[in-house]
């Protein structure tokens, strides 16, 4: 598995999120997750301009393998979409963390990210989960 930023917080379904300047937040799927996946072949990304509650599914990612719902870590609503994923949704095998990005969100409440799982302990159920 690849380093994990540390500027990221986590749910324990594997998604990903970073709380950028101007409250927005840019959300992902783990390298964890990817791997589990394997090759991405599709991805369903929400509209802008969606609203999102945290905990519900808002996207789907599908590999050679399953398809899997993409669960929002924060509410928010979306304010841009990764649309070069519909061509090369392989960008997330390849770079989950970083231009395998899905969608950002104009922040409801950044409270919420105080629930989520701080990088380290991310770390730690990736490991249980491997084990």
């Amino acid at each position: 598995m690849s380093d994990i930023p540390g500027d990221l917080k986590f749910q324990r379904s594997h998604e990903w999120v970073r709380l950028e300047d101007g409250g927005r937040a840019t959300v992902g799927i783990s390298d964890h997750a990817q791997e589990q996946l394997g090759d991405l072949v599709y991805v369903e990304l929400p509209a802008v301009g969606d609203r999102v509650a945290q905990g519900d599914a808002c996207a789907v990612v599908e590999s050679v393998k399953a398809a899997s719902d993409i669960y929002a870590p924060i509410s928010g609503t979306v304010v841009a979409i990764n649309e070069a994923l519909s061509d090369t949704p392989d960008t997330i095998n390849s770079d989950a963390f970083g231009e395998g990005w899905l969608f950002v969100l104009e922040v409801e409440d950044a409270s919420q990210l105080e629930g989520l799982l701080s990088p380290a302990d991310y770390a730690t159920l990736v490991d249980e989960e491997s084990n």
